[in-house]
């Protein structure tokens, strides 16, 4: 079963992606609500994947992105952003992310974005 971390400023957010990967039966190895947080719960939490906000306080969902790329190259990450943010979701893909899902989301394409990332 695999492990993943959600990170998002947003606790709403993180409980809304939380049940949708639990039901789908995924195993939540941590939370964080920032890139700072995500990036220090990393090494501990070992995810198979994140799923990781853009716009976040301290440090944004891009730079946690390249820190963990910095800290672990297979790391696999997959963007959740809101509508209007596609200049950051390029530089996110161009960064190293699996994929991306737009903000309000399906349940359905949350899921079918990590299971194509793991896969």
């Amino acid at each position: 079963m695999a492990r993943i971390m959600i990170v998002d400023d947003n606790a709403f957010m993180r409980n809304t992606i939380k049940g949708v990967l639990t039901q789908a039966g995924f195993d939540i190895a941590a939370e964080a609500a920032d890139g700072a947080e995500a990036v220090s719960a990393y090494s501990n939490a070992r995810p198979d994947l994140v799923t990781m906000d853009i716009t976040m306080p301290n440090m944004d969902g891009v730079e946690a992105l390249k820190e963990l790329l910095r800290q672990d190259p297979g790391a696999k990450v997959v963007m959740v952003s809101a509508m209007g943010q596609e200049s950051l979701v390029v530089e996110a893909v161009t960064a190293g992310a699996v994929d991306f899902v737009v903000k309000p989301f399906e349940a359905d394409r949350v899921v079918d974005a990590i299971n194509k990332a793991l896969a």
